[in-house]
């Protein structure tokens, strides 16, 4: 009994967890009912033999009277319709390309607030900056960050310092004595001796 219940918490945690749904099989589960329903199958009957919940056929029954089996048909996708169609990511993407500096900020690099801020320039839809990186990412962007580097900086003379006057400057333990932290212990230089 209690492997049986283990076993059926993790076939539901599967089921309902993430990736994307069947909507075709979905469908053919919904005709299969109406077929059921047609030979004055019960409904506890065809929850059965589809291994559904009774209120999903409760629920497809219901349709099915009002109007026959193409009322089960499915919506076709899940969630809330996207806000901004292609068209509107392409100009978007256009706007984007352009830079930070061509859409009137004065450093060039973007934020989610900015980019918030053309989408709904562009497009009239407004966005959280929080939820911004979603249609980035559908757009093929990545984050990165800026290298923070001296505009000053001269990379032959770091090249040369470290090839040069590294070795020279960097502390290592001489080979000749044994090494100790210990102020303690004899060979330690700081030891009294």
């Amino acid at each position: 009994m209690l492997f049986t219940r283990i076993l059926f918490l993790v076939v539901m945690a599967t089921v309902r967890s993430g990736g994307p749904r069947d909507f075709d099989g979905m469908e053919r589960r919904r005709k299969r009912a109406a077929q059921l329903f047609r030979q004055g199958k019960s409904q506890a009957d065809v929850a059965r033999e589809l291994e559904v919940s009774r209120q999903s056929v409760s629920r497809w029954h219901a349709d099915w009277l009002a109007g026959g089996t193409s009322a089960l048909r499915g919506a076709g996708r899940a969630g809330r319709l996207p806000q901004l169609d292609q068209a509107d990511l392409k100009r978007l993407e256009r706007q984007l390309v352009k830079g930070p500096l061509a859409n009137g900020y004065a450093t060039d690099m973007w934020t989610l607030q900015r980019v918030a801020e053309v989408i709904e320039t562009e497009t009239g839809v407004a966005y959280h900056p929080g939820h911004v990186w979603r249609i980035l990412r559908q757009l093929g962007w990545s984050r990165q960050r800026p290298a923070r580097r001296a505009v000053e900086r001269n990379d032959e003379a770091i090249a040369a310092w470290v090839k040069h006057d590294w070795p020279r400057v960097k502390k290592t333990p001489d080979a000749a004595t044994p090494g100790s932290a210990s102020k303690t212990s004899r060979a330690s230089a700081s030891s009294p001796r």
